[in-house]
């Protein structure tokens, strides 16, 4: 596949003798063999074609051949952020007659495999994600991209406690907000990786600029998204139903193409269950990797994060990706380090990430229960035991700063329905029989 995208020169194969595989075939096998029954069409469009046809060769092949297509002409130019699809020759619907809810459609990767998505459409089917292309005007995503590419120059990589190995994050970051007194309480009062974080700044001009837009983009998604994928059209439990409000943001800089940042869920802490994040791209394109998380049981007793694959979505300058309320605690995501990347015009080889997060006031430091050590603990989610599967619980995390050593704290976490925590007095409407697991997607098929 990674041959595919770099588009290399694709070598015979004896596979082309038999082009009907099974069910268990990879992606990457699937269409091999698809290529060598339509050979001028490009692997992203032969991609969207078996994605539509729910994996089947021989009816993607059928559907692509009877189109008649011409062969592809090369681009005289590459235009950032382009996308191709041949969804027109899909021969079948993803819609489920008489629900008005959209059928997922079947998942194309298996152990060890990577599934490369590139439309909106199929991002949003297939992953807790959604994006938006050209989000902003060009001029306006000029102007941010080299206002945070000054900024960047002083940005500092993160020293914590990994298996009791001391390391340094892969990349760079700085964290904004919006007022010199939230700037104070920030440094003051907020922990990370049981630490305080050094290096917080005041909003600038033209990060302030443009929340006004992704606070409503997103906020339109997440309406979207839960008239579309959820459970009867209702949001998940433990989801906060008040609009998203973006009043902090984490701007990470990824110079060239070995930084990266490794599989991971966002903290919960602060943002309480059930987080939406606005993640802005500029400057070059990435791949942003997701795989869902897979619970063990008595059937499945081994812990191995790529029993169902990984999913990469491409990431061109100006997309907005919304990562939706069931990312950090069913799925993990992460910037794999590449060979080579195509250098962007203003950015050369630098990518320049804007997370913009809702910092729940009902979950500040103060509110949240604290460990032996007297510091806030961290608010996790218990995922790879099927039995607790979706229960919250708060900790310590002080094991995570050099030298130091984590107290035994433990609690399980009380929030209602509506993710409100129990301390809240005034919204905290039910305190549930039982912490069940939150409410789940619809499975893939």
């Amino acid at each position: 596949m990674d041959a595919f995208l770099r588009g290399a020169k694709r070598k015979s194969s004896s596979i082309t003798q038999d082009p009907t595989p099974s069910d268990d075939e990879s992606t990457e096998v699937k269409l091999a063999m698809l290529a060598s029954l339509v050979p001028d069409i490009s692997q992203e469009a032969l991609l969207d074609t078996l994605l539509a046809n729910d994996g089947s060769v021989d009816q993607a092949a059928s559907s692509l051949l009877a189109a008649e297509i011409e062969p592809k002409k090369p681009r005289a130019a590459l235009i950032v952020g382009s996308q191709t699809s041949l969804r027109a020759f899909a021969s079948k619907s993803c819609r489920t007659e008489g629900t008005g809810m959209e059928k997922r459609a079947k998942l194309l990767t298996k152990k060890g495999s990577t599934l490369y998505l590139y439309e909106p459409e199929e991002i949003a089917q297939h992953t807790p994600c959604t994006i938006i292309l050209n989000f902003l005007p060009p001029e306006e995503a000029n102007d941010l991209l080299c206002e945070m590419l000054e900024e960047s120059k002083s940005f500092g990589k993160a020293t914590f406690k990994l298996f009791d190995n001391v390391v340094q994050s892969p990349h760079t970051s700085s964290f904004y907000l919006a007022t010199e007194a939230e700037v104070n309480i920030q440094k003051h009062d907020y922990f990370y990786y049981g630490g305080r974080l050094a290096d917080v700044r005041r909003i600038t001009p033209q990060l302030l600029r443009i929340r006004p837009k992704v606070q409503e983009a997103v906020n339109r998604e997440i309406q979207e998204r839960i008239k579309t994928c959820y459970p009867g059209g209702k949001k998940l439990r433990y989801q906060c139903p008040d609009a998203w409000q973006p009043n902090a943001a984490f701007v990470n800089c990824y110079n060239g193409p070995h930084e990266s940042v490794g599989y991971h869920s966002d903290h919960l802490t602060y943002l309480g269950p059930r987080a939406v994040i606005g993640s802005l791209s500029l400057g070059v394109a990435r791949e942003f990797r997701v795989r869902r998380i897979v619970p063990k049981d008595a059937d499945n007793a081994t812990d191995d994060a790529d029993a169902q694959g990984q999913i990469s979505i491409h990431l061109p300058h100006n997309s907005l990706l919304v990562m939706h309320a069931e990312m950090q605690e069913e799925w993990k995501h992460s910037i794999s380090p590449v060979h080579a990347i195509d250098s962007h015009p203003i950015a050369g080889n630098r990518r320049i990430n804007i997370t913009y997060r809702d910092y729940k006031p009902n979950f500040h430091p103060m509110f949240t229960p604290r460990c032996k050590c007297n510091l806030p603990v961290i608010l996790r989610t218990v995922q790879r035991k099927k039995d607790n599967q979706g229960r919250y619980f708060w900790m310590c995390h002080r094991g995570n700063i050099p030298g130091k050593e984590k107290c035994s704290f433990f609690q399980w976490a009380d929030f209602d329905d509506d993710g409100i925590p129990s301390w809240d007095k005034a919204r905290y409407r039910k305190a549930p029989a039982d912490q069940a697991p939150a409410i789940r997607l619809v499975e893939k098929q």
